[in-house]
């Protein structure tokens, strides 16, 4: 059984790990990382802890209750249809505890999802729950959900333990009942003592198993708690699947088209309608509006994070749709304001874009993204291990790890979403020169709120509700402007 237990564990960890992998984005913006981390783990440890141990027990009990049973009707038909009345009640009681405690169990495991999810979330933002002074807020809020989840434990741990003592007296007054009727046919002749002797034996032989039944069939009741929890995450909607005939791109031009694209996170209420544009090779296109404009959503499309309602977005004229994601996805390099670093070494952080980089590829990366000095500072160097998404540098040095993980990557197309919003103005204009270069001859799409950024693009889209309000380069706009101004 530990064997079973810990290979179904494994399957549906396995198949958790490939969902993750194509669940919709929407998915991960509605749900807490905490909340979906436990049920990965909290939720499968509760059915991996109870095949182990729960199953077994319940299978050996109801083969030892079957064999008894059929010995007792072999002996005496009569105490043994009495037995099975009191054997009736036990189940009665049993399935409407199972019911209940099912229902306690369920609102367990959403407790310990929600306090997993507050923890990771309040251990992410420690710096600024310090900066603000809500140390007191917050762990009254984590003491909340915990005092939350312990009365949802309690009520659960209550059920399953009151079984026994439950299911324990009813076979005792059974056996006093069968005792009182062996009793009177033994002063009538009509029962042997042997006979009385062996048929009690089975019933104490069914009894315990009986008791044990009970209990286990409640204490299951979490592992299908955790199981229902485990099983909708299986079964959210996932990404429309890739083509099964798809158009390889292995290095795009860099030619990008939207051609009437309308995109709306509810159907029923499109925020983009009617999008049209087109980008040559080599352009720069800077994407500019006020925060919530739609600049962000315009490059998920783009980078198809998410599927467009209506209309095409073509690149070197073959429609996204018509590639394979991983094959759309490998010409494009982004770098963005929210830097991520794994549990890894300077030198595989950045090579995480081109795992078989050679040392002195990363290097030269380092060098043109302007963080070579910094990591020679670090006490192994290019081998110096990042913990805790690179706690130990600062927003500024992370940032330019990403992006010379880009220079690595060299792709065709490249998306920047503020990428020297973190550092200072002197390395601002270093990486700014680095990046002219990288841009020479690449299509790039740039999130920008700078002006500087803004003069020298090929086209500037500015977005307001989703929508591109206007269109052209830093010169056409203004003089665009002015006429307005004029006439008005």
């Amino acid at each position: 059984m530990a064997s079973v237990a810990d290979n179904l564990t494994m399957a549906l960890r396995k198949q958790i790990g490939a969902k993750l992998n194509v669940l919709l984005l929407r998915f991960f913006d509605q749900n807490k990382s905490g909340e979906i981390l436990s049920r990965v783990t909290n939720d499968l440890d509760k059915i991996t802890e109870t095949l182990q141990t729960g199953l077994l027990k319940l299978l050996v009990a109801i083969g030892t209750i079957v064999g008894s049973l059929a010995v007792m009707f072999y002996y005496d038909v009569l105490l043994t249809i009495i037995f099975l009345v009191f054997m009736a009640i036990c189940i009665i009681i049993t399935r409407m505890l199972a019911g209940k405690n099912l229902k306690y169990a369920a609102f367990r495991q959403e407790t310990l999802g929600t306090l997993t999810g507050i923890v990771e979330e309040y251990y992410t933002g420690r710096n600024v729950i310090k900066a603000y002074n809500h140390e007191k807020e917050s762990m009254e809020q984590v003491c909340a959900n915990t005092e939350l989840n312990r009365k949802a434990t309690q009520k659960a741990d209550f059920l399953t333990n009151s079984v026994n003592p439950l299911i324990r007296l009813i076979t005792r007054l059974s056996q006093a009942v069968i005792a009182v009727i062996a009793g009177t046919s033994m002063l009538k002749g009509t029962m042997s003592v042997g006979v009385v002797q062996a048929f009690f034996q089975y019933v104490n032989q069914t009894a315990e198993p009986l008791t044990q039944a009970s209990y286990m069939i409640n204490t299951i009741q979490s592992a299908l708690a955790s199981a229902e929890r485990t099983f909708e995450l299986l079964d959210s909607e996932e990404e429309i699947a890739d083509t099964k005939t798809p158009v390889v791109l292995n290095r795009a031009k860099g030619t990008i088209s939207f051609e009437h694209v309308s995109f709306g996170y509810d159907s029923s209420k499109l925020l983009m309608k009617d999008i049209s544009f087109t980008v040559k090779p080599g352009q720069k296109i800077a994407v500019v509006g006020s925060t919530g404009a739609g600049k962000t959503t315009l490059i998920n499309l783009l980078m198809r994070f998410y599927e467009v309602n209506s209309g095409k977005i073509l690149v070197d004229g073959i429609s996204s749709v018509d590639m394979t994601r991983q094959g759309l996805r490998q010409n494009f390099g982004m770098v963005l304001q929210d830097t991520w670093l794994f549990g890894g070494t300077i030198a595989e952080n950045i090579a995480y874009g081109k795992p078989d980089a050679t040392r002195e590829e990363i290097v030269a990366a380092a060098k043109a993204a302007k963080v070579d000095y910094f990591i020679r500072t670090m006490p192994q160097g290019y081998d110096t291990m990042l913990d805790n998404e690179g706690g130990n540098l600062s927003v500024g040095q992370r940032q330019l790890l990403t992006i010379a993980r880009v220079f690595l990557c060299n792709p065709p197309i490249l998306i920047l979403d503020e990428a020297t919003s973190s550092v200072d103005t002197r390395t601002e204009k270093e990486i700014n020169k680095a990046m002219q270069e990288l841009m020479n001859g690449r299509t790039s799409f740039v999130i920008a709120h700078r002006l500087s950024t803004i003069r020298d693009a090929d086209i500037i889209l500015f977005m307001e509700n989703g929508n591109i309000i206007e269109q052209g380069n830093h010169q056409e706009l203004l003089i665009g402007n002015c006429e307005t101004g004029l006439q008005a």
